[in-house]
């Protein structure tokens, strides 16, 4: 089987080391240690792909807790359905929340793109009493 090291996984994944080190802390990895005193990180497969999830988890804005919980259904293959769905549900919740940003940023643009017209309006106003004061 094969093993990764810490810089391996790190420049595959375009991430650094200390990235990889605080997926550990927070429970998404488990490397075993080897070397004097345990200082070499040994990553298997498992934990690459455990990584590969979670790097796709952060990209469409998961927060670390559901990535862990998600990542660790599918350590158990007991019942994929009820996983699927949870997994499903996870997504529909996280859409939802996308969704209502977008509207929000559409509303803020909006309400920009009027302040700008009033401004131009107010300045071109302003100019042209400028001119036809000289």
């Amino acid at each position: 089987m094969p093993t990764y090291t810490i810089t391996e996984l790190a420049r595959e994944f375009d991430i650094t080391p200390r990235a990889i080190r605080f997926y550990e802390d927070q429970g998404l990895l488990a490397p075993s240690r080897e070397g004097a005193g345990g200082r070499n990180r040994v990553y298997t497969p498992r934990d690459r792909t455990r990584l590969k999830l979670t790097l796709r988890g952060k990209r469409i804005g998961l927060s670390l807790s559901e990535i862990k919980s998600l990542v660790d259904m599918y350590e158990s293959p007991k019942d994929t359905a009820a996983q699927m769905n949870r997994f499903l549900g996870v997504l529909a919740q996280h859409r939802e929340t996308l969704e209502q940003q977008r509207e929000d940023i559409e509303m803020s643009l909006q309400e920009i793109t009027t302040h700008e017209e009033e401004c131009r309006r107010l300045l071109a106003a302003l100019a042209e009493k400028q001119s036809e004061a000289t």
